[in-house]
């Protein structure tokens, strides 16, 4: 039985104890495109050029958690556009490789939508550039559908993105209304987070960092009142990661903080948040309460910020729950 309606409780069992089986049918709708990271491979000077190695693969918002969640051994399919090029030909096969039911809508004169990203030396970004104009053309039309309707109508639940425009996200929350289905979100990026607005209080959760959380509540507004900001917006759960900082939670009265585990060595943080919300969500799904369900999405961003994969290889059933022992318990603030 999905398990997203239980509320936050004082954690009392041990990590071992919970077990993670049911397989849920998931549906991703958002952004599917191609990743390009440049890692500068040595102190970053800017304004300069800087030696580095590039890397490119398959990503996006929701396709790094569709994979994510398909590792974790649930049905996923996803909804999503892109273009009629050997990128869009790259980003179907590896939807493919991952056992992922790719209900794409493919325009056949455009280019895949891409997102180019430069990384310091440890892993941190400096700047990226998103080429998405593709998605505009993602309209609340495609949701009407035959594929689309029945996919909405046999999912368990649905994980969106704000690759989507703002309209097409109202409509795909209207669907998840009238079908009874819980609706969780991914916020993007600050410029993108906008999006969701209008669908705030029909979200199951919103997940997103500090940056996007300081767009919605605004930037004068301190980081320990953005619960409250948020909640004023009706937004009822939410989980914002705030770098190496402890994650913060929040759920009806309840505001809880993680403190995410130390890690030898920062690989690479793509993909890192959508990791979390996927693996929250698997967790979700298995009747597990919240603030530990946010525990395995901790553990899930653990393993990628420690793999060069937006969505790392390793994650599994089996990785998550040795990863899994390593998050500490929820602090309760109030």
């Amino acid at each position: 039985m999905i398990g997203f309606i239980g509320t936050c409780q004082a954690p009392t069992e041990k990590a071992s104890q919970y077990d993670l089986v049911f397989m849920t049918r998931f549906l991703v709708v958002g952004g599917a495109h191609m990743d390009r990271r440049a890692r500068i491979s040595g102190t970053t000077i800017a304004g300069a050029s800087n030696p580095g190695k590039w890397q490119d693969e398959p990503g996006g918002g929701g396709f790094n958690a569709a994979r994510n969640l398909a590792a974790l051994g649930n049905l996923v399919t996803m909804v999503c556009v892109r273009g009629g090029d050997a990128t869009g030909q790259l980003v179907e096969n590896a939807a493919e490789a991952a056992g992922i039911n790719d209900l794409a809508q493919v325009f056949l004169d455009r280019a895949t939508p891409s997102y180019s990203a430069i990384l310091e030396h440890s892993g941190d970004l400096v700047i990226a550039v998103a080429d998405m104009e593709l998605y505009d053309l993602f309209s609340r039309r495609m949701l009407s559908r035959k594929s689309i309707r029945h996919a909405i109508a046999d999912c368990d639940a649905i994980l969106c993105d704000a690759n989507l425009p703002a309209d097409t996200l109202l409509a795909l929350s209207e669907s998840a209304v009238r079908e009874n289905k819980p609706l969780a979100a991914i916020a993007i990026s600050p410029a993108k987070v906008g999006r969701l607005a209008g669908i705030f209080e029909h979200l199951t959760a919103l997940f997103l960092n500090r940056a996007e959380a300081a767009a919605v509540c605004g930037e004068t507004v301190s980081s320990d009142l953005w619960p409250q900001g948020l909640r004023a917006q009706g937004i009822k759960r939410a989980v914002i990661t705030r770098g190496a900082q402890p994650v913060l939670g929040f759920e009806e009265n309840r505001i809880f903080e993680i403190s995410p585990p130390e890690i030898e060595a920062l690989v690479d943080v793509t993909g890192a948040g959508d990791a979390l919300a996927a693996a929250t969500m698997h967790a979700l799904a298995n009747g597990i309460e919240f603030c530990d369900a946010v525990r395995f999405g901790i553990a899930a961003a653990r393993i990628t910020v420690q793999s060069p994969h937006a969505s790392p290889p390793d994650l599994n059933s089996q990785t998550l729950h040795a990863a899994f022992a390593l998050v500490p318990e929820a602090v309760f603030l109030s």
